[in-house]
């Protein structure tokens, strides 16, 4: 039941982020500012229920895989997103998307716990968005 309710929180959270990202064409700034806003807002939004959920479910491997599943989902949509604004080859850029999505969750953690906003939170990870980018 953890897990089908794990699921259903993903699912609505990254259908926001899609319906979001692939209303109009954006420039890099813009698409940044956006992808970090979804993913930063989603912990808001939940309040963090998403991540006590997944620590209720820490230690079952059923909750690995279907974790695992979901990274590599993200993983997919960022690269998706990000891949017109840069000249990576793909597997560097999944790669660079796990590392983003990384401190994303790390800076919505910490916004959580109250410790910065989720205007700082998303700004932050908009600016490691573009700088990743950028320096490549």
């Amino acid at each position: 039941m953890l897990i089908a309710l794990y699921k259903l929180i993903d699912s609505q959270q990254s259908s926001a982020l899609r319906e979001a990202l692939t209303s109009r064409e954006r420039s890099l700034e813009e698409t940044a500012e956006i992808l970090a806003a979804a993913h930063v807002h989603c912990y808001a939004d939940t309040s963090g229920e998403w991540h006590a959920i997944g620590a209720a479910l820490a230690g079952s491997e059923e909750k690995e895989a279907v974790y695992q599943e979901l990274l590599d989902g993200y993983v997919q949509l960022f690269a998706g997103v990000l891949k017109p604004y840069c000249e990576m080859a793909d597997a560097d850029l999944e790669r660079c998307c796990v590392g983003l999505i990384g401190a994303g969750d790390a800076l919505a953690a910490a916004m959580v716990r109250s410790n910065c906003s989720e205007a700082d939170a998303t700004k932050t990870f908009a600016s490691l968005i573009r700088g990743t980018l950028k320096s490549r």
